[in-house]
């Protein structure tokens, strides 16, 4: 049977804020790959504590593998990583791999998955990233404040002392309007009608915005 792995947002701390469909991505593997930093904080770890909450209240069970995550942010922790994952599947024919908040913010998965790609490409094909909410979209609605309405932008800004590289999102085109004012940096992409009927993504940017629901984002190399 083909291998499939799921890398699953599980939302800032709170498993009611857990999407629908990563509720079944965890229902329908048979293990849930759990990052810790170390053995002794395992069970105590608040990504343990949300997936095993959400067994007990959406009555399954399935085993819990520990994946150390030392956070040294060194390639050999990532493919240590990787190498548990490989293991799972000897047993497993359907992982997921948990992360808290939205999988596409600074998250350990994307780490893994170019790991993956390298390794094993059928691997990398068959796995699925679950979006999730993020902690500053669950702040926002906290205390009932837009991070960017109407003409306002939003940024995210890493409190480093240092030159970053930059992920840019251009949204709110209007049909019609001409692209070129959009000066690519990294490795652009057109998301047209996401979700919907006619869904269309394009690993360039579009010279003419077509659809009402379009998406431009620059992703840093």
């Amino acid at each position: 049977m083909d291998k499939r792995l799921y890398m699953v947002s599980l939302g800032p701390g709170d498993s009611e804020l857990i999407t629908i469909k990563a509720l079944k991505a965890l229902k329908n593997s048979d293990a849930i790959c759990v990052p810790t930093k170390s053995k002794d904080s395992f069970e105590k770890s608040l990504t343990h504590k949300i997936v095993t909450k959400l067994m007990q209240e959406h009555n399954f069970s399935k085993p819990i593998i520990a994946v150390y995550t030392p956070m040294h942010y060194k390639k050999e922790d990532w493919q240590y990583q990787v190498d548990i994952l490989y293991s799972g599947f000897k047993e497993y024919n359907t992982l997921s791999f948990v992360t808290l908040g939205d999988s596409a913010i600074y998250s350990t998965v994307y780490y893994l998955l170019d790991i993956i790609k390298a390794q094993n490409p059928k691997l990398y094909c068959a796995t699925e990233v679950i979006a999730g909410v993020t902690s500053f979209s669950q702040a926002s609605a906290k205390v009932k404040k837009p991070l960017c309405v109407g003409d306002s932008r939003l940024e995210i800004v890493p409190l480093l002392d240092k030159e970053v590289p930059l992920t840019t999102i251009y949204m709110r085109p209007k049909i019609g309007m001409n692209t070129d004012s959009i000066k690519e940096k990294g490795d652009i992409y057109t998301f047209e009608n996401m979700n919907y009927q006619q869904e269309n993504i394009t690993s360039y940017k579009k010279s003419v915005v077509q659809k009402y629901m379009t998406l431009f984002i620059d992703f840093f190399r």
